[in-house]
């Protein structure tokens, strides 16, 4: 007999991918990780967006980044790339 396929069941969603270095971190992590790091003067010049700049705060960037996707990547790309420096230099 052939496998019997229900139609109704939708197919399981794709997983995670398991080597996605960002799993598990939350933005507010990273933003807190990244102010620490380099400081928000030196966060200001690296992302150039108003909430690094101007009277920063972890809460601040939060709610600026999670509404504007194109600055959220860019917040991840430098938490990457600290992370890479930080593994390097141990």
């Amino acid at each position: 007999m052939s496998e019997h396929h229900d139609s109704a069941t939708p197919p399981a969603p794709p997983t995670k991918k398991p080597k996605d270095p960002l799993h598990g971190i939350t933005l507010e992590a990273m933003v807190t990780e990244l102010a620490h790091y380099f400081g928000w003067r030196e966060l200001g010049e690296q992302i150039a967006i108003r909430c690094f700049q101007q009277d920063p705060s972890v809460a601040s960037s939060l709610k600026f980044l999670r509404k504007t996707p194109w600055a959220r990547a860019k917040v991840e790309s430098l938490y990457l790339f600290m992370k890479r420096e930080q593994a390097r230099q141990r």
